[in-house]
């Protein structure tokens, strides 16, 4: 006996020292209790728990480890111990919940004791504790207040304790909160049974029948929401808030009375400011959660918010204000912070239909308010409700920005940056119109802004919002505007940095800086004559801006000079290129010492993505220095994406994509939530620039585990949105926001393919092996019941495979050739052109084994390019791959198909004009056929020549294909050769109508 007394003594001094503030003392201590077996843990452990001799800091944490045990090495420590130790544990807690009389103590025994609860539950759902359970049933109806509370809290902790019986025990469990709910004498009881009913709720998330059969205890909870808030506990608020997340529809049967008591607890000042968010919260989740339900109680809403904007006029007068040099965040828990996220939320969540007419009468009279603090409130209500009021707006913007440029001119200079807050979103929400219509305005005021120099946070927020004016600006509409911009860019660069010297102060230039940027990717060439103004600056902040406190300042300075770059080219640029991948390169080599919140990591990464692009091929000596840094910065979730111009306007910077282009209608687009994404953009573009061999195996490793996790979203998203249209609240704004999702993961999928097809086409036939784990999703996108945008992508990357890996391809064949046969004709010309593109890259790249597939493929082609609308305009795309297949299969595999007996047809179906690539593919074929005096193509003495010219005029009408493509030398060739010939000639031209004579002399004077 005495050696276990002193053992355990012994772990009573390692508890002590387990809470020392001596690290040392501590480290040490964590050792010796990690080496003790866990068997002896659990007896010492609970050995201190039951002293209610020993010290109680001791104890607690002898509490705490317990619970930690089991929870997290239950199976390596439990079932190994003895059954009568296992007994032992379990009558030993419940007596020491019966014996402790501390509260906060007796709740953390009742944690080890749910803990072990969820741990007994076997896999068919047997609560292998029986006694817990039968205490829980005694405790809760004892007299003894302590034990009410104890059974409480292990049911709050674990609602699933009853397992497999939860259904038969139902009316059991639904009496017993009930009636601690009704207990008058002690709110503690009310309180833990109402946070015990919203767990159990939460617990039973997905069954709407026990919704129903619960809801007669809305009306106790929501009166406990009410007491705790007065009692200064906001516990069960916080519950009711998770409820409003997760199962809106819970709510349901007292909806009006939820809404009106979240109201009047946002409304009472009497109470403290998280609180009232907290109630505010509580309306603003529904409208996100359960819009549909929001919209039929208008009356609350248009109580909200008048709320919401009062939050926002509750600011502080501060003195420092206006010359601040760090922006401190805004207290994130401020109610001015709180009401105007609250709003904006409100406004995208039901839509600017019901909340604009609410909000405008109030607006505008808190615009007129004599206070500084209204008009303010008044100019970050109308930035916040852009976007959810976006259509509402449009219509009237031109008077709203009228009003707010005239609050630029505010006596408050806090005004005057609420209304360049107000200008910056709003040229982010509607641009690009906002800038077609208001340029002149708007970029006068904000320059004269930029000019108040007793107020820097002015003066950056002008800049701030100039940059948000510019990145959405056609060039063609800021070049009038690029010397005026630049000058007073250069002027007020050349002050703070003065200042910087002088005083230390760096934020005006943080922001000058990526106004500057912002103006050079606009203006692209045309920044040239500029250049040589800003570059030395700009060079010398990077070089010498190494304190901590100037780290932005440094990352927004990369970022700037290598956007210049971009924009006025490489033969500008080279002059300071080995310098500027000098610096970056001396910054990179203390890249360990970074810490990870570093600013300057994401810059120089996008940095380098733009050096790579700049350089090309140059930049691969800097490639092994820098793919390092990249792979640890990125442990991934990217997003990027080559794109096409059209792509680039329908997403707008404001989610967070940044974009490089690429020329030649293409760009690359990197999202820049996350490090990751960057890290992730510089890869690809290192794909795209160098081609095969600069991803390794490791490279590989990730990639394919990002794009796997991207599709299994995918498929999981689309099941969400199909319960939700089930739902008993589904109207037609509900559908509008599936809409939206859907077209947002329709986007992701169209990334996806992208990604693939750069690999494909640089690493061919040897990345299959990599491939085949995500095969069976691909094969998932073009199954039969899928919606359209799934199967045209999935064929896309088909396409690929076929294109780019033929003839191993053939391999997979059995996955994609039959529905790529039955797609030709499918009802979405998307899908149809995915299909028939396929089907001509099979022709031309496919190896033997795919013979007899051109053979059954072509009367199906036929078929879709003899229906009779297909020449509309949402069929010709599909018609005309179809018709290029067509030529491929003759021209690649003339022995699968009956050449004499097409080409006629195929003739008359020319020329190809909507879809240029596959243009240039046919117009190639033709000269072939012309070119070798097919007999059919020419018809018998020359008679068909007079049909060749007007395919080949209306193709140059049509600018089917570019004057400095090789193939308009070979149809002017053509042409030539007749022009020869007077007397055929003659009659070839007779036959054309004057525009297509005009358009074969204009193909004759430039090709």
């Amino acid at each position: 006996m005495a050696a276990a007394a002193a053992e355990q003594q012994q772990f009573y001094l390692l508890l002590g020292n387990l809470l020392s503030p001596d690290n040392v003392v501590r480290k040490q201590a964590e050792e010796t209790y990690e080496n003790i077996p866990g068997q002896s843990k659990i007896t010492f452990l609970l050995q201190a728990i039951r002293n209610t001799a020993a010290a109680e800091e001791a104890r607690q944490m002898a509490a705490v480890l317990l619970r930690r045990l089991l929870s997290s090495a239950f199976d390596e420590v439990y079932p190994t111990l003895p059954t009568d130790v296992q007994t032992a544990i379990k009558s030993e807690l419940l007596m020491i919940i019966q014996m402790e009389t501390q509260s906060s103590m007796r709740k953390k025994i009742c944690d080890i004791a749910a803990e072990l609860a969820r741990n007994l539950i076997d896999e068919d759902g047997n609560n292998q504790w029986p006694e817990g359970l039968k205490f829980l049933f005694d405790s809760v109806s004892s007299q003894n207040m302590g034990l009410r509370e104890a059974a409480l809290h292990i049911f709050w902790n674990f609602p699933g304790i009853f397992g497999n019986q939860q259904q038969h025990y139902l009316d059991v469990i639904k009496r017993m909160l009930v009636q601690c709910m009704q207990d008058q004498e002690h709110p503690s009881i009310r309180t833990l049974s109402a946070r015990a009913t919203a767990a159990f709720i939460l617990a039973n998330e997905h069954n709407v029948a026990l919704f129903k059969h619960f809801a007669d205890l809305l009306p106790g909870f929501l009166q406990a929401v009410n007491d705790s808030c007065y009692q200064n506990d906001d516990s069960v608020l916080k519950s009711l808030v998770e409820i409003a997340d997760t199962v809106p529809k819970y709510l349901r049967p007292h909806l009006e009375a939820t809404l009106q008591l979240s109201l009047k607890l946002c409304g009472d000042t009497g109470l403290n400011n998280m609180q009232r968010q907290l109630a505010l919260e509580v309306i603003v989740t529904l409208s996100e959660t359960a819009a549909a339900m929001l919209r039929k109680h208008t009356n609350i809403v248009a109580q909200t918010i008048p709320q919401m904007l009062a939050m926002m006029v509750d600011l502080e007068e501060d003195e420092d204000w206006a010359n601040a040099d760090e922006l401190e965040d805004d207290d994130f828990d401020s109610n001015a912070v709180a009401g105007e996220s609250a709003l904006d939320r409100m406004a995208c969540g039901l839509g600017g239909k019901l909340v604009l007419p609410m909000i405008k009468e109030h607006i505008m009279q808190m615009l007129q308010n004599p206070d500084w603090k209204y008009r303010h409130a008044g100019l970050m209500a109308l930035s916040a409700i852009g976007e959810g009021c976006h259509q509402q707006m449009e219509g009237i913007l031109n008077e709203i920005v009228n009003f707010v440029l005239l609050f630029l001119q505010d006596p408050h200079p806090r005004v005057r940056y609420a209304a360049c807050n107000a200008v910056g979103q709003m040229a982010t929400d509607f641009a690009p119109g906002f800038q077609k219509k208001f340029h002149e305005k708007v970029i006068a005021a904000l320059l004269q802004t930029m000019e108040d120099q007793g107020n820097q946070r002015v003066q950056a927020h002008a800049a701030a919002a100039l940059i948000n004016f510019t990145e959405d600006c056609p060039k063609s509409l800021l070049i009038p505007y690029l010397d005026s911009l630049v000058k007073h860019l250069h002027s007020i660069m050349v002050l703070k940095l003065q200042e910087l010297i002088q005083k230390g102060t760096k934020l005006v230039l943080e922001q000058v800086v990526t106004s500057i940027a912002s103006v050079a990717d606009t203006a692209e060439e045309k920044f040239v004559p500029y250049y040589d103004l800003f570059m030395p600056s700009l060079k010398h902040i990077v070089e010498n801006a190494v304190q901590k406190e100037l780290r932005l300042l440094r990352g927004k300075t990369i970022e700037c000079i290598s956007l210049i770059g971009l924009a006025v080219g490489k033969e500008k640029f080279m002059q300071d290129a080995s310098d500027v991948m000098q610096l970056l390169l001396k910054t990179q080599t203390d890249f360990s010492d970074m810490e990870d919140d570093d600013p300057q990591i994401s810059y120089m990464i996008s940095a380098w993505a733009r050096m790579c692009k700049i350089l090309g091929k140059e930049f691969q000596q800097y490639l092994p220095v820098v793919m390092g840094p990249l792979m640890k910065t990125a442990s991934i979730k990217p997003e990027v994406a080559l794109l096409d111009t059209q792509d680039m306007e329908n997403m707008s910077d404001d989610d967070g994509w940044e974009f490089v282009n690429l020329g030649d209608q293409q760009s690359f687009g990197i999202k820049t939530a996350g490090l990751e994404e960057k890290s992730t953009a510089c890869q690809m573009l290192c794909i795209e620039v160098m081609g095969d061999g600069c991803l390794n195996n490791e490279h590989f490793e990730e990639l394919g585990g990002i794009l796997k996790a991207k599709l299994e979203e995918h498929f999981k998203n689309q099941e969400l949105r199909q319960v939700k249209r089930q739902d008993e609240d589904y109207d037609e704004q509900v559908e509008e926001s599936l809409q939206d999702e859907d077209d947002n993961d329709v986007y992701i999928l169209t990334k996806v393919s992208d990604i693939l097809h750069s690999i494909f086409s640089s690493y061919k036939e040897k990345v299959l092996p990599w491939f085949e784990q995500l095969l069976p999703l691909i094969v998932n996108l073009i199954c039969p019941h899928r919606p359209w945008p799934d199967r045209q992508w999935g064929l896309c990357i088909f396409d690929d495979v076929i294109e780019h890996c033929s003839p191993a391809s053939f391999k997979y064949a059995e996955y994609f050739l039959r529905p790529m046969l039955q797609y030709v004709c499918d009802s979405s010309p998307e899908v149809r052109q995915a299909a028939a593109y396929g089907l001509g890259v099979m022709a031309q790249y496919g190896g033997d084994n795919y013979r007899p597939f051109c053979t059954e493929a072509l009367p199906l082609l036929v078929r879709v390019i003899q229906s009779a609308d297909a020449k509309t305009k949402e069929n010709i795309n599909a018609t005309e791959n179809c018709i290029s297949a067509v030529g491929k299969m003759m021209k690649f595999k003339p022995d699968c198909v009956n050449v004499e007996e097409v080409l006629p047809h195929w003739l008359s179906w020319l020329p190809l004009h909507e879809d240029k690539e596959e243009a240039v593919q046919t117009f190639n074929y033709l000269c072939d056929l012309i070119e070798s005096n097919h007999p059919i193509v020419l018809g018998p003495n020359n008679t068909n020549l007079p049909k060749i010219f007007s395919i080949i005029a209306e193709g140059e009408m049509h600018e089917a294909i570019k004057h400095d493509d090789p193939c308009a030398k070979r149809l002017a060739n053509v042409v030539r050769q007749v022009q020869t010939s007077g007397g055929l000639w003659t009659e070839c031209i007779a036959q054309l109508s004057p525009e297509q004579q005009a358009a074969i002399q204009e193909l004759l004077n430039s090709a």
